[in-house]
């Protein structure tokens, strides 16, 4: 009968100001860091000459978008950005899918591994670059000696521009790699093992079970971490700074969208291109993003 009582209670001010008071904290963080910044890039990217000093521009229009798109930093950062995302997301997805399926089965030290593959989660991404630093050094880094023992001549890969978005690639992979793991092996303990049991009583060999059961069950998951994987790996830039001194490559030449940005912002105090560059970025984030939804939409087999 109460519960009927409670149904019915009408709304009234007491019962809608309550939870907003509850909510409120969380509303005004979220308006004022959220969503304030995000309409705040838009409305500047459309100002232009504007200053941030004086918060004068000349007019309204699309000056700052035609400026960038002109600009041969730009391009350079989206071709740049685009290559990185296009090997990292893949590679890393497919080497923590192996990954995770060997941590997922009953393997010796299965705890170390466990420990060794999350390491980086709670290393510092400075001190990490440092370390991958040291290791690309041309004359002393453990790559080359590690190429050498092949026959591979020494590759100079800090200081040569045609190899510097290879050794970024090489350590944006293995940065993506512990947070994808995570997440693909919680996807895989989530799997019912009964799927396996009736699989191997029919005589199924290991890799049928993988790419008939595992993989469509795992489908959800893999869009998951390739989404999430991409919105970051488009946002590269902390990684840059230990590589090669807080500089774009060691000719200027590995310019990213979020170091172009970064640039225009705090170097130049080009705040209308600055917002340009970011709204551009956002516009392919969120086109990619809605086509692999519907890519992972019309996957599902199950």
């Amino acid at each position: 009968m109460s519960k009927r009582r409670l149904d019915r209670e009408p709304i009234t001010a007491r019962t809608f100001l309550e939870p907003l008071g509850f909510l409120l904290p969380f509303l005004v963080g979220l308006a004022v860091f959220t969503v304030y910044p995000f309409v705040n890039v838009f409305v500047i990217s459309l100002k232009e000459n504007y200053s941030f000093m004086t918060g004068s521009f000349s007019g309204w229009g699309l000056g700052n978008f035609v400026k960038i798109f002109s600009d041969p930093n730009f391009l350079n950062a989206l071709r740049n950005t685009w290559l990185y995302v296009l090997f990292v997301v893949p590679i890393a997805t497919v080497l923590s899918l192996l990954m995770a399926t060997l941590l997922n089965g009953n393997i010796r030290l299965k705890g170390l591994f466990q420990t060794a593959y999350f390491m980086p989660m709670v290393t510092s991404i400075t001190a990490v670059g440092l370390v991958w630093k040291w290791m690309f050094n041309f004359d002393y880094g453990l790559i080359n000696y590690f190429l050498s023992r092949f026959g591979v001549q020494a590759i100079n890969w800090l200081n040569n521009p045609r190899y510097n978005l290879a050794a970024l690639i090489i350590y944006g992979i293995w940065s993506m790699l512990p947070f994808t793991i995570i997440l693909l092996l919680a996807g895989l303990q989530n799997i019912n093992p009964q799927y396996y049991t009736a699989a191997r009583v029919d005589g199924a060999k290991p890799w049928r079970i993988f790419f008939r059961i595992t993989l469509p069950l795992l489908s959800p998951t893999i869009g998951l971490t390739m989404i999430v994987n991409m919105i970051s790996a488009s946002k590269v830039f902390g990684e840059l700074f230990p590589l090669f001194n807080g500089n774009p490559g060691s000719a200027y030449s590995l310019y990213t969208i979020v170091y172009y940005l970064y640039d225009k912002f705090y170097k130049q105090w080009q705040l209308g291109h600055a917002a340009a560059s970011a709204v551009v970025l956002f516009l392919i984030v969120l086109l990619f993003t809605i086509i692999q939804l519907v890519i992972q939409r019309k996957w599902r087999n199950y």
